[in-house]
């Protein structure tokens, strides 16, 4: 997830020790409190759940939401495993064979195919036909999740991509929230101050700035799959596709000199610190922007702008999952817990990400907080990302180096697309 931190470990979170922190946690990320529940006396018993949050606002939500659902559940323990990304499959692994998961854990979609396999989910397709809250989920987000007709994830929260924009200099400047690219690209040459280190956004050129190229060749129409899942690349929309996107720099100047080699730390620091108007991202950076800047008075959100040929707006979910049947209704309740208004509000406010149940979308804490407008308005239009085998190596040993090139004058735009057209053909065979 975000950035990790070598204090988290192993940790028992439940209600006895943490609702205290996480009322104070609360107040400070303006719910005032954890809302006292009505009890259900009727489950009992301890829960674990593996996940491999990192950063200390996802920690945080977690403790929110396990305080709210051990207010409920007073006969129930959630107790908390958190493992490292990079380590997680091959923990998953070991416990799939030696028969030792735990009763929940977070299943992320591309893994899901992986962990059945083992044996490691429990099909959840009655629970959720039968589950109140199904009718607040929308069918596109059990997608990843659905195998041959079965569920296998509940989705807990959502990372929905959006455009932060700096709101008082557009204001000054008079201009509008971007809705295409072109306006994009107008508003960052209008509010470029290259003598002034100000620039209009902040591009993504280096580690990890694949994702955003390949979105924009989708924009633009270069980059697609079949209806069998292969991808398909227009050359000539995606060379319209590089040099546009390219262009903000080698031809706008409208985006920092360092920019072929920015990740993410240095477009949000640079976004942050009045260096740049615009940066692409998803909700979980809320927190950390807004720390820096005033929501709604210095900055906005906007959704993600719209190309010639598609509006990318990312939405991707992040599951749970039920991994045996050992006190599967507590199980399901804690999965279930995630969707509902006071947990996913108390999970937003903390950590940015947002709520996968329209019901919980629904709460006036969110609807009425404009700041969260663009992501209300991306849900029902959202995208996966482009997905086949062999995506992530062609993306990161040829999209990203080759556009690098573009950036850095060592190739045209045609000849980057054509080196990633060759690089695809080996990648896929």
């Amino acid at each position: 997830m975000n950035r990790s931190n070598p204090s988290l470990g192993n940790v028992r979170v439940n209600r006895r020790t943490l609702l205290g922190a996480s009322m104070g946690a609360a107040a400070v990320a303006g719910l005032g409190h954890v809302p006292v529940m009505a009890q259900d006396d009727a489950l009992e018993g301890d829960i674990s759940y593996w996940h491999h949050f990192t950063s200390d606002s996802e920690m945080l939500g977690l403790e929110q939401i396990t305080a709210v659902f051990e207010e409920a559940h007073p006969g129930v323990a959630i107790i908390s495993e958190n493992i490292p990304n990079a380590d997680f499959m091959t923990q998953f692994t070991t416990a799939a064979v030696g028969g030792s998961l735990p009763n929940t854990t977070m299943a992320a979609a591309d893994r899901i195919p992986d962990m059945l396999a083992l044996g490691g989910l429990i099909d959840l397709t009655e629970r959720f036909n039968a589950w109140d809250g199904s009718s607040g989920i929308d069918p596109s987000l059990m997608e990843a999740a659905t195998i041959d007709g079965q569920i296998y994830g509940l989705p807990a929260f959502l990372f929905v991509d959006w455009l932060y924009y700096r709101k008082d200099w557009f204001d000054e400047a008079g201009l509008a929230a971007p809705d295409t690219w072109e306006d994009l690209q107008a508003a960052a040459i209008a509010l470029t101050d290259a003598e002034n280190d100000r620039y209009g956004f902040g591009l993504r050129g280096g580690d990890g700035g694949q994702g955003g190229i390949q979105n924009v060749m989708r924009a633009y129409g270069g980059l697609s799959a079949d209806e069998n899942g292969i991808p398909v690349i227009d050359r000539d929309k995606a060379i319209e596709a590089i040099a546009f996107y390219a262009g903000l720099f080698t031809t706008d100047g409208a985006v920092p000199p360092s920019a072929p080699n920015d990740s993410y730390s240095q477009i949000m620091q640079a976004f942050r610190t009045g260096q740049t108007a615009m940066v692409l991202h998803h909700t979980g950076s809320l927190a950390e922007i807004s720390a820096d800047l005033e929501p709604g008075v210095e900055f906005s959100t906007a959704m993600v702008p719209a190309g010639p040929a598609l509006r990318i707006q990312g939405v991707s979910p992040q599951y749970n999952g039920l991994c045996k049947e050992d006190n599967g209704d507590a199980a399901w309740a804690w999965l279930t817990e995630w969707t509902t208004p006071d947990a996913a509000v108390a999970f937003l406010e903390a950590t940015g990400y947002f709520p996968a149940s329209s019901q919980a979308a629904a709460d006036p804490r969110i609807t009425e907080n404009p700041i969260y407008q663009a992501a209300i308005d991306a849900i029902p239009v959202g995208v996966g990302p482009l997905s086949f085998v062999g995506a992530p190596g062609w993306a990161g040993t040829s999209v990203l180096p080759n556009f690098q090139q573009v950036l850095t004058g060592q190739a045209t735009p045609e000849e980057a697309v054509d080196q990633m057209i060759a690089d695809l053909e080996a990648e896929i065979g």
